[in-house]
């Protein structure tokens, strides 16, 4: 559609990209039937039909039976082609099963199960998720990953990446499932339109305050001295005794050969941090949001106790957890803000 005007090709293709939608309404799992599965002349396949077109109107013109015995064999090939492309696609099951949160900028990770009934595998299907033409790299590529699955017997689980750039919800772009399988003249494709959505939080950015929660400079301690550089919730490092958890063990002393020995902090009942939009030093509110979301990472990471105070959350609203599932529940709290 290049020799048509950008106004109108965009046109056309709203209009289509409707009426594909129209046929594939948005479900968690689907299955390819006549109603959704799409078939056409592959690239190489238009040189296929201009060589039908050409053959034909030879044995025509010239009268020559051997021309129009070619033609028509050729024209076998293209319907038998036509079929085993067409089928080999239909009936195909697919359905979602998990969509990963993630950071704006980084691919979302989405795990699709496949299954086939059919007795003989499938071969050669292409899965990829579709990727707007405005989100190209400046080189002009599509950043977007695609799989394919050589053959399919049974059942497959794939995972594919959706790239992200804002924070925000993310609704997942049509799936493409195609494939040009056996002889590459014609193109079987479908689209496929989930309706589960995801997340996706504010990229992390580092913040000067920070630094009091880090506790990679206790790696350098000598065994039992104790921490004096602002950070009260370390105290000590003690010999490792069988039984305790590994999650302690200093592993910096452990890689220089200094043996085993495990991390010691005080009692946090009474001292955990708070993480307030308030006190977050960026100049806008997406700023904010993000060094929220490093704070509630490194916290996270530390097993630090800590809670989260948004500005519309009053002192007495926000929980108090800490490790990294508790982290997750915040920068969904995060991605989730007005």
């Amino acid at each position: 559609m290049s020799f048509l005007p950008k106004a109108l090709t965009a046109s056309i293709r709203s209009a289509m990209s409707r009426w594909f939608a129209s046929r594939a309404p948005k479900n968690d799992s689907a299955t390819l039937n006549l109603r959704n599965v799409y078939i056409f002349f592959s690239r190489e396949g238009m040189l296929f039909a201009v060589l039908l077109v050409i053959t034909f109107i030879a044995g025509i013109n010239y009268g020559n039976n051997l021309v129009l015995g070619l033609c028509f064999y050729l024209v076998s090939v293209w319907l038998i082609s036509f079929h085993v492309t067409f089928a080999h696609i239909s009936g195909l099951q697919v359905r979602l099963l998990e969509v990963t949160m993630t950071e704006a900028g980084t691919p979302a990770w989405v795990t699709l199960q496949l299954k086939s009934e059919s007795r003989q595998p499938r071969r050669q299907l292409l899965f990829e998720f579709e990727q707007a033409a405005d989100k190209k790299d400046k080189s002009g590529t599509n950043r977007q990953s695609s799989i394919l699955v050589t053959s399919l017997q049974s059942e497959q689980t794939i995972r594919l990446p959706v790239q992200t750039y804002n924070r925000g919800p993310l609704e997942l772009p049509r799936l493409i499932i195609k494939t040009v399988y056996p002889l590459g003249i014609m193109r079987a494709w479908s689209y496929v339109y989930f309706a589960r959505k995801t997340w996706v939080y504010p990229k992390p950015e580092a913040f000067d305050w920070q630094v009091q929660y880090s506790v990679a400079s206790s790696e350098d301690l000598p065994i039992g001295g104790q921490y004096r550089q602002g950070q009260d919730d370390f105290e000590r490092l003690d010999n490792y005794l069988e039984g305790e958890s590994l999650a302690r063990v200093s592993w910096g002393h452990v890689a220089r050969g200094q043996g085993m020995f495990t991390k010691h902090f005080a009692d946090p009942v009474g001292h955990e941090q708070t993480l307030d939009y308030a006190d977050m030093p960026g100049a806008h509110h997406e700023q904010k949001l993000a060094q929220l979301a490093h704070g509630a990472l490194t916290l996270g990471q530390l097993g630090v106790p800590f809670q989260m105070r948004l500005p519309n959350d009053t002192p007495t609203s926000a929980a108090v957890g800490d490790g990294e599932t508790f982290a997750q529940a915040c920068l969904l709290r995060l991605a989730k803000a007005p």
